[in-house]
């Protein structure tokens, strides 16, 4: 079990009024799952990702991610929980502009005090499972929305995290783009790579293994996804780009 959350309750005081954005939540995902998670705005997905994401400690209950009691870590702990075992894809990239796309992938490993021969080879290495290694040199200015999304998938990947959160990772991309995302993110589940992804998208949510729904701060339904949309075509075609 990768995560286990029990009895999971997360109260806003703006001082004025308590606002509860989850109520009692319980979840446990297995390693190797690819999870959607959807919801109306104000159901508690965000919310959710948050306190998953190291981002936000939840008000009452109980989170153990990898074998790590989270619910008992101070701020400097979580912080190297955020960098060793958590990877974060982002609606708008949060790419550095005056960095190529090697750089910003290794940005999370410099944080982790990699030495520059090993951050260059797993940046490659990232780059080359997203099937974009041809633009390794690249700024974000020169990439179109689906490669810096990609960028931003090979960056989270890049020290080996439990767990990959997806936060509406198609949500800026076209169509095409965005079956391309699905197909990258499809892939790296098949080897192996844990997923939790949050979109409105239901055509989006297909392409997982397991959708949960939000409403009221509260899960209303958990269903297994029978047949995945496949896109490992697109998959081979990425990557047959890269090699050639």
């Amino acid at each position: 079990m990768i995560i286990r959350m029990e009895g999971i309750g997360k109260i806003y005081d703006t001082g004025k009024v308590q606002v509860e954005a989850l109520k009692d939540v319980d979840l446990r995902i297995s390693k190797g799952e690819f999870v959607a998670v959807m919801g109306p705005s104000g159901s508690g997905k965000s919310t959710l990702m948050n306190i998953l994401g190291c981002l936000d400690r939840a008000t009452s209950g109980y989170y153990e991610l990898d074998g790590v009691n989270i619910s008992q870590l101070d701020d400097t702990e979580l912080a190297r929980i955020r960098n060793k075992k958590i990877g974060f894809v982002f609606q708008s990239f949060n790419l550095l502009p005056k960095m190529n796309a090697l750089q910003n992938v290794e940005l999370p490993m410099i944080y982790a005090g990699a030495g520059k021969k090993e951050r260059r080879e797993k940046a490659v290495e990232a780059l080359r499972k997203v099937g974009l290694l041809e633009r390794m040199d690249h700024r974000p200015n020169e990439l179109s929305g689906g490669q810096k999304q990609r960028v931003a998938i090979a960056r989270a990947l890049v020290n080996d995290p439990a767990i990959l959160l997806a936060d509406e990772p198609t949500g800026n991309l076209d169509t095409a783009s965005g079956e391309d995302i699905m197909a990258v993110f499809q892939e790296l589940n098949r080897e192996g790579v844990t997923i939790i992804l949050v979109t409105h998208e239901p055509d989006i949510a297909m392409h997982t293994g397991r959708i949960i729904r939000f409403r009221d701060g509260r899960i209303i339904s958990d269903e297994r996804v029978d047949d995945p949309t496949d896109a490992r075509e697109v998959i081979r075609k990425l990557q047959a780009q890269a090699a050639g």
